[in-house]
């Protein structure tokens, strides 16, 4: 598909599934997930091509217009919705499928420094609600529902609903504490 099918498909996918939408102008000219979309659609056409600086700076330019940060090196497919938009991060090697919808403050981040793929998959018709974080080299299913504020670190089959937060504690010993900037503000 060529950049002017992709954001017409993007346009009509909005007005199916958005019911505050009231017009393909307003979409375009006032969604800002639009307008992010097309700053990272330019910014990978540059990151293919080893432009990488040229790339970054449309990349932060959506970010500066949208408050949605999409790397250019990230792989998305059509029909992507990012409803609201707000705080939104999808991480340099993120892979997102067609007709996926994300809310405002979703991560899709990564959990280390490797220079692999570090970021997740997202298949088709995936939905991840606001303020989730999908971390990780991990996949998830197709028409998989992800909950509000969900964390979620392992892969998902298709078809399923996750949600909650499973946070593990782990003991530290003091002198990795004091390796750690933050914590050592706290303490004072």
């Amino acid at each position: 598909m060529n950049w002017f099918s992709l954001l017409n498909y993007n346009l009509n996918r909005v007005m199916e599934v958005d019911p505050a939408a009231k017009s393909k102008l307003e979409v375009f000219l006032l969604y800002p997930h639009i307008n992010a979309l097309i700053h990272y659609r330019i910014g990978h056409f540059f990151y293919t091509h080893k432009w990488y600086f040229v790339a970054r700076l449309f990349g932060q330019m959506g970010r500066f217009w949208t408050n949605i940060e999409i790397h250019p090196g990230a792989t998305i497919g059509k029909g992507l919705i990012i409803d609201h938009g707000t705080g939104c991060v999808i991480g340099e090697t993120a892979v997102i499928g067609d007709d996926c919808l994300l809310y405002h403050g979703v991560t899709l981040g990564g959990n280390g420094k490797e220079r692999a793929k570090r970021h997740p998959t997202l298949k088709n018709h995936v939905m991840v609600g606001c303020n989730a974080s999908v971390l990780g080299n991990i996949t998830i299913g197709n028409n998989v529902q992800i909950g509000a504020n969900s964390v979620v670190v392992k892969d998902i089959g298709d078809d399923q609903v996750a949600y909650g937060m499973a946070a593990s504690i782990k003991e530290v010993k003091k002198q990795e504490h004091e390796k750690c900037p933050i914590i050592e503000n706290v303490n004072e």
